[in-house]
């Protein structure tokens, strides 16, 4: 095995906890209204593919020199080892094919311990390739983009439009972190609503959709959408211009709300460096696997008014949204977005010492903080 065995060990131990933890805060029973059940159901199915992403990884560096991290940044693992596991995904099936099944390895393991008294490194490391590559072939990992589903269906009573929820995933490249898009959007396209709106202006229940649908609701739309997401899921566009940009490249679509989940930056004591003054308290927690800290922002942009269509004898203008953006918050203009929330998730014997060292208002200031103890999650 590698020299930074024990390092990588703690690091894939503590943001596996992180992300339990995440889990544990989403499905809290603070959060079952109709709009954040929801949302947090489809964030948990996101976080799930990280985990599994993350059990991958794990098993990768049984048979790899190194595994890198975004260190000073996010505390992610770069977005090499994403696109690696996403390439690794579509080819597994043809790698699997070449390597022997588990169980003749581990009985090739003890054929060369019992004649050679010596540990069988090699075949260790074909183990840990074979798990490598059937955890990777199932699928559900965080990719570079996960395209989009649709979660729900409903109609406008003042519209009368469907209005659907659509949801999809990002790891950004440059900042090496994962982000998850839910959006609300009305689609206006006359096929989508003779099929959905009745006389009466409701939802025609006669239609039977089995949610969630892969890909956008509207199969008309449904291969421009992923390309659209495909090139307007960056971090470096903000939630407002992404917005816009679907406003203006759909003439149908009307999107009202859009939020994004920014997952990170993730803090390990002895891992990180992306903060000095964090990093130096959680060094002092007893126990390795509760010295972190996981952060994230809800960033959401809400369309305030729709200018009408205009169409006359010689050109038209489709529906425009106009999204409200509070200028009066210079983050949230700065962000472009209409509101936002930074949350921080941090182990209980992590915020004893973070509030011991008396940094705890500075390094929480502006955040919703969520201590966990056990499966138990308390905010502060």
């Amino acid at each position: 095995m590698n020299a930074v065995e024990p390092a990588a060990a703690q690091y894939f131990q503590t943001v596996r906890a992180a992300f339990v933890g995440l889990e544990a805060y989403l499905d809290g029973p603070g959060r079952n209204t109709a709009a954040r059940d929801l949302t947090a159901t489809l964030v948990m199915k996101y976080v799930e593919r990280l985990k599994t992403s993350l059990a991958c990884w794990e098993n990768k560096i049984g048979f790899m020199e190194r595994f890198r991290i975004s260190r000073a940044e996010s505390g992610f693992p770069v977005f090499q080892n994403v696109l690696e596991l996403e390439n690794d995904r579509r080819s597994a099936p043809e790698k699997l094919a070449a390597i022997p099944d588990t169980g003749r390895l581990k009985a090739e393991m003890v054929d060369f311990i019992l004649r050679n008294k010596a540990f069988p490194e090699e075949l260790q490391s074909r183990i840990a390739e074979r798990l490598y590559l059937e955890e990777a072939q199932k699928g559900e990992v965080f990719s570079p983009v996960v395209l989009p589903e649709t979660s729900a269906v409903s109609v406008n009573a003042e519209s009368l439009r469907p209005s659907v929820v659509v949801n999809w995933a990002a790891f950004d490249g440059a900042q090496t972190l994962p982000m998850i898009y839910i959006a609300r959007i009305e689609d206006s396209s006359d096929n989508l609503t003779r099929m959905l709106v009745k006389a009466d202006g409701t939802l025609n229940e006669k239609i039977d959709i089995p949610f969630p649908v892969g890909g956008f609701l509207n199969p008309e739309l449904a291969a421009r959408f992923d390309d659209f997401v495909i090139r307007n899921s960056g971090y470096a566009l903000t939630p407002v211009t992404i917005a816009t940009n679907l406003d203006k490249d759909f003439p149908t679509l009307h999107p009202k709300q859009m939020r994004r989940i920014v997952i990170g930056p993730f803090y390990s004591a002895g891992i990180t460096e992306n903060n000095e003054v964090i990093n130096s308290i959680l060094s002092r927690v007893r126990k390795a696997e509760n010295a972190w800290l996981l952060t994230w922002t809800v960033q959401d942009v809400i369309s305030k008014q729709e200018k009408p269509a205009q169409r006359g004898f010689f050109s038209s203008t489709p529906a425009e949204q106009i999204f409200h953006i509070d200028t009066n918050d210079l983050e949230a203009a700065r962000m472009g977005v209409t509101a936002f929330e930074k949350h921080a998730l941090v182990p209980h014997d992590a915020y004893t010492a973070l509030y011991a060292s008396g940094e705890a208002e500075r390094v929480f200031a502006g955040y919703k903080v969520h201590v966990i103890s056990g499966n138990q999650v308390t905010d502060v």
